[in-house]
């Protein structure tokens, strides 16, 4: 691959997005449906590209760019992230914490279990099929990529397709489902903050903000006489990353019966990276504004590219039991947002539950998404609470990546899915023993409502 295919892939899929972006801005259905231009310039990269007519020349390295580009994502979490005084905080975030866990925890191990008890008895499917749904639904793309890296290393090469393929038919269910459960709740009052979709902004249906509604992408930290400062900030997280990259390296050579995946260590080097920075006094002049700017193009690239690169003929080999798991996982999700939601949040639980509909199907960016149509101008905390829980919660994602295929495919699928599972379910005894949770009257009240 030479710096020229780098340059023509980078062009092409920009091209793509542009497309997206100007079909949102005009085309009615796609605005009622919120489909971000990053889905739509991967569907356009699957059908015109290699996987496809073969129009469009991408180079065979468009599969490997997600797992690029889910380091970028994980390594720049903690850079720049303030301070945060737990115990002014903790009792606010709490709730969020368990929720974030429980999802975590049920979307990983739900797909793990309803593979290990049913679906590998009836086809003849991988242990680690199970892992798609975790891996695409609640992951995404770059998630996708990441296990996928890890099965292939073990000998399962299809996991990355099929990984892509569960992340795409997560999104459109993220946004289908989503709107279907908003627009019913919305015409029957059972929202806080909106009473119909005409009351939206135009800028969620078209995309494009108004001159009067522009809010600043962050601020310059450093003289542009020194380095530019978006550049400074890019320069950190690509410092991040290829510094991970080597460690992943080293690791693989010391350990080469674990694959451990690039996010991960991303994840701790960045950690590292901002503690060292703190200790500095330099992180004064990180702002998290540009940091989330260049996560969130990290993002929409991922989507682009992870769609793009879908091998269809891999897809039709398990589309039976794809088909099974997905409809499982649409269940899944729906239970939780159902069942659980209105027990963990005291307030604004609608706006919170949504919020994790569209995660555990469709990614964190869905579930944002979804928040902004039921709560246009952030009256909730729902974000800020997410934000702080988070913190506590990554680290056991990043176990659940970093172990999930390995003990999968050794045989240990069995212990891994009832290992999380039970892990929920003691998590749910213990919210429920402290008087976390909601009362069962008021639960009661809401679940009628919620339909």
């Amino acid at each position: 691959m030479s710096v020229f295919d780098l340059t023509i892939d980078i062009g092409l899929i920009s091209m793509l997005l542009l497309l997206g972006v100007i079909l949102r801005a005009k085309v009615k259905a796609l605005q009622k449906v919120f489909i971000p231009a990053s889905i739509i310039a991967g569907f356009a990269g699957l059908a015109f590209g290699p996987n496809g007519f073969g129009w469009l020349p991408f180079s065979e390295a468009i599969a490997d760019y997600p797992t690029i580009l889910i380091a970028v994502i994980f390594g720049a979490i903690p850079i720049g992230a303030a301070r945060i005084n737990w115990k002014k905080t903790f009792g606010r975030v709490r709730n969020m914490w368990v929720y974030s866990m429980l999802l975590t925890l049920l979307m990983w191990g739900g797909g793990a279990m309803i593979t290990y008890l049913l679906l590998s008895h009836i086809w003849n499917i991988p242990q680690g099929f199970g892992l798609v749904l975790g891996a695409g639904f609640l992951g995404g793309h770059g998630t996708a990529a990441a296990v996928g890296e890890a099965f292939s290393s073990m000998g399962w090469e299809d996991a990355t397709d099929l990984g892509y393929t569960s992340a795409t038919i997560g999104l459109l269910c993220a946004i289908i489902g989503g709107l279907l459960i908003i627009k019913k709740s919305a015409r029957e009052n059972k929202t806080n903050f909106i009473s119909d979709f005409k009351d939206l902004p135009s800028e969620l249906r078209t995309g494009l903000v108004s001159k009067d509604d522009r809010e600043s992408s962050g601020h310059d930290t450093v003289s542009s006489n020194t380095v530019d400062p978006l550049f400074f900030h890019l320069a950190i997280i690509a410092m991040v990353v290829v510094i991970s990259y080597f460690l992943q390296n080293g690791l693989g050579s010391i350990f080469p019966q674990i694959s451990v995946p690039l996010l991960s260590v991303a994840f701790i080097v960045g950690l590292l990276v901002q503690q060292s920075m703190r200790a500095a006094k330099a992180d004064y002049y990180v702002d998290k504004k540009v940091i989330d700017r260049l996560s969130g193009t990290a993002t929409d690239l991922t989507v682009a590219f992870g769609i793009a690169s879908i091998n269809l003929s891999i897809v039709s080999n398990y589309i039976v039991p794809l088909a099974a798991l997905f409809i499982f996982g649409l269940l899944w999700a729906y239970a939780i947002f159902h069942f659980i939601s209105p027990r963990v949040f005291h307030q604004h639980w609608f706006e919170n539950g949504i919020f994790g509909w569209g995660w555990s199907t469709g990614t964190v960016a869905m579930g944002i998404a979804l928040l902004r149509i039921v709560d246009p101008k952030t009256k909730s905390s729902t974000l800020d609470d997410y934000a702080l829980g988070y913190v506590g919660m990554v680290p056991v994602e990043v176990v659940i990546i970093t172990f999930g295929p390995l003990m999968m495919m050794s045989g240990l699928a069995g212990v891994y899915s009832f290992a999380l599972l039970g892990t929920a379910a003691l998590l749910i005894v213990i919210a429920g023993k402290s008087g976390w949770f909601v009362k069962k009257e008021v639960v009661s009240e809401r679940r009628k409502k919620a339909g």
